[in-house]
């Protein structure tokens, strides 16, 4: 306790980490240059920094557990927060661009880790530009979920290959997928979910669930509720616009 009061941006009562000291711009340019350390493959992932519970220190993976959800642009992290519990044995990583909001959500893990002992333990975020670095992460057919939540819309045209769904891009999530594997996404810029909606449509490697599997899939249920961005749009009554598309074999 004294060492929370001593740390102003620790709260007294919770124990987490205080969003206020951790603000920073809304999105960042993820075409520009930044400097952050990057695994030149996946092999080169210390994941003893992220999951010390699931990882020897000398980091080998060999047959133990692998990263199965990403969370691109990963925000303040409530989404990951909810799916740690919801999904106890599956590790879970988000990926941040910018340095500030990467580290509170750094910090809230571990404050969560301390004041609940067993939990939380599958879930680690990292500063990465994923749209440039995602084959440095994860190996082919890896992952089995992967969530973009309220990303940065690019209104301008001449902007929109900024966008983080692109078919080009796409082609690098159909890589890390396995096959079954699926893709959630939601804004609340109906333009943006057209786009995202038919980015997906159009790639051959990809297909919408139906709606009885939406209503059945628990990850759904979190993508309007989880997130900062989510809470927001739900209080001013605002409209979602979802796409979740499930990543298939190509037809031969």
């Amino acid at each position: 306790m004294l060492e929370n009061e001593a740390n102003p941006t620790i709260s007294k009562s919770t124990g987490l980490p205080r969003k206020r000291f951790y603000r920073a711009r809304a999105h960042s340019n993820p075409l520009s240059d930044s400097h952050f350390p990057v695994p030149i493959s996946p092999s080169h992932v210390d994941y003893s920094l992220h999951y010390p519970q699931f990882f020897s220190s000398s980091g080998e993976v060999g047959s133990i557990k692998k990263v199965q959800f990403a969370d691109v642009g990963c925000g303040f992290g409530g989404l990951l927060i909810s799916l740690s519990t919801l999904f106890p044995e599956t590790l879970m990583i988000g990926m941040e661009l910018r340095d500030k909001v990467t580290e509170y959500v750094r910090e809230r893990i571990l404050a969560l880790r301390t004041t609940n002992p067993g939990q939380y333990q599958n879930v680690s975020v990292v500063r990465t530009n994923s749209m440039k670095y995602i084959p440095n992460y994860f190996e082919k057919g890896q992952l089995t979920k992967m969530f973009f939540l309220f990303p940065d819309p690019h209104f301008k045209e001449k902007n929109h290959r900024r966008r983080v769904i692109s078919p080009h891009l796409l082609d690098e999530y159909a890589y890390v997928l396995e096959a079954g594997g699926i893709i959630y996404t939601i804004t609340d810029v109906e333009e943006l979910g057209d786009w995202m909606k038919s980015c997906l449509e159009n790639h051959p490697m990809f297909e919408a669930l139906a709606e009885e599997e939406l209503e059945a899939d628990p990850a759904v249920k979190l993508l309007n509720t989880a997130t900062e961005e989510g809470q927001k749009v739900a209080r001013n009554e605002g409209q979602t616009f979802q796409a979740v598309y499930r990543r298939i074999a190509p037809s031969l």
